[in-house]
């Protein structure tokens, strides 16, 4: 039999605000443990939380961005359950009436374009932080940290339209795109400034129900989403294979270990006991808010990517890769400006440049080459200083050091030569050197012109002008055939 998957995010993200959702402390990350709190958020008597504005436009930017629908009735609600990391014993969520309903994002899966429905968007306030000392499957000490109580948080729940683990990292990768160009997040999953739980479940080819779903978390990173929904499907598959049922349990991703573990079971219903927070009034966005926000909005991938086509001309290729990370979007569109040829950008920044930051993870905000320099780089190509071959032993130099081409070039002594009767004397030994393939050319064997371009590029050390090689090389070589 064969079976398909079903799979929905529910995604969390912290918002980039100065202060938290409900207080004045500070959400910087990093900090010394339990340094960044107060009455407020720590959950004390007599406390009266305040709404951050900020954070309600930072809520919308990404609803209108992610084509919701936002409702003008908002209503805080008190969430009860307890975690060692959440002093209040509730967090402060929304339930009946979230900030917006009713979106989507258009993912695409090398050229298959799809939709994927988002059911919610809504507000809530982030718990703090268990930090466990020993092995990955039994923790032998546990600290607590509460800087993270009371962060803004919004909630983007999917539709299950999912149905590949390859479609669930490009739905992450799509998601977080749209917040780092919205600035209402900084995509950071390592730091847990993003996070993702997936639900997954599998079903018979054409069935249109569902399966047991089991809850996936301990996922980081677009790689982990991927691996972990892998291993959970088929270890779901080969269960109804053998005639076994699936859990509802909530399961963690050891990477490590390649696998899904069993961590606690999960009732069909919670019971969080939701009722609407006493200390803060329902919330009315009205109309012209909501324009404001919108025309706030600035230029998202999709629509950066059709801008790169029309005003470029770059391949659409080109403009999907460079548009897909915010940062190197600006450096593309920073080099050009410095001067160099869109294509010409876009190719070395998806070779060259891309190779060097992927090998060391590092963002195009990291690079120790600044669009300046690469356009220099270009400058001296296309002055005939340099050739292209040379210009990337050259690039790894500025990468490692940081240093402007054209130093690079002159500590190296690697200037192009250019000048006609050195390049000829170089044939002239090339020629005297080989002359089994001069015969075998003059006998109509051609492509040998590119073998005796090759001697020349080695004895010149490859710092020879490579059209003056290839022009000199064929003019003599032609002068000995019509001479014999």
């Amino acid at each position: 039999m064969e079976y398909e998957a079903v799979i929905g995010l529910e995604v969390h993200a912290q918002l980039l605000t100065d202060s938290k959702l409900f207080c004045s402390c500070s959400t910087r990350f990093g900090a010394a443990p339990n340094t960044q709190t107060c009455p407020v958020c720590l959950g004390m008597p007599g406390v009266l939380p305040v709404v951050n504005k900020k954070a309600i436009e930072f809520t919308m930017r990404a609803a209108l961005a992610m084509h919701c629908t936002i409702a003008k009735k908002n209503v805080f609600a008190r969430k009860n359950y307890f975690y060692p990391d959440l002093p209040k014993g509730y967090q402060i969520s929304q339930y009946e009436f979230p900030l917006s309903k009713s979106g989507w994002i258009e993912i695409d899966l090398n050229g298959n374009k799809k939709k994927i429905g988002i059911t919610r968007i809504h507000m809530e306030d982030d718990a703090g932080k268990l930090v466990h000392a020993g092995d990955f499957a039994r923790a032998e000490h546990s600290y607590v940290d509460l800087n993270r109580t009371g962060v803004p948080l919004i909630e983007i729940v999917s539709e299950p339209d999912l149905r590949a683990p390859e479609e669930a990292a490009e739905y992450m990768r799509q998601l977080r795109n749209i917040l780092v160009y919205l600035g209402v997040c900084d995509g950071n999953m390592q730091e847990g400034s993003l996070r993702c739980d997936a639900n997954v479940s599998v079903r018979p080819q054409g069935s249109n129900k569902f399966g047991t779903r089991t809850e996936l978390k301990n996922m980081n990173s677009f790689r982990h989403i991927q691996r972990a929904l892998s291993y959970e499907i088929d270890r779901q598959i080969k269960l109804c294979e053998c005639g076994e049922e699936v859990v509802q349990e909530t399961r963690l991703w050891d990477e490590g270990g390649g696998k899904t573990i069993g961590m606690r079971g999960k009732e069909e219903a919670h019971d969080y006991r939701y009722f609407p927070d006493p200390d803060l009034i329902p919330m009315t966005i009205d109309n012209e808010w909501i324009e404001s926000v919108r025309k706030s909005l600035p230029e998202l991938p999709a629509q950066k990517k059709d801008r790169f086509i029309k005003n470029y001309g770059i391949p659409e290729y080109d403009a999907a890769l460079l548009t897909q990370d915010k940062l190197l979007a600006d450096y593309f569109e920073d080099v050009v400006k410095q001067g160099a040829p869109a294509k010409w950008a876009s190719n070395w920044i998806m070779t060259e440049l891309l190779r060097e930051l992927n090998a060391e993870e590092k963002s195009a905000a990291e690079c120790p080459v600044k669009p300046d320099q690469l356009a220099g780089l270009y400058r001296l190509i296309a002055g005939g200083t340099i050739s292209g071959k040379i210009a990337k032993s050259v690039f790894a130099d500025m990468y490692r050091t940081g240093k402007n081409a054209e130093d690079v070039v002159k500590e190296q002594g690697l200037t192009q030569l250019s000048d006609d009767a050195q390049i000829a004397k170089l044939v002239d030994e090339a020629i005297q050197e080989s002359p089994k393939q001069v015969e075998q050319f003059l006998s109509g064997r051609d492509k040998l012109l590119g073998f005796f371009v090759g001697q020349v590029m080695k004895k010149s050390q490859g710092k020879a002008n490579p059209q003056l090689v290839n022009k000199i090389v064929t003019d003599k070589l032609n002068r000995l055939k019509e001479g014999k």
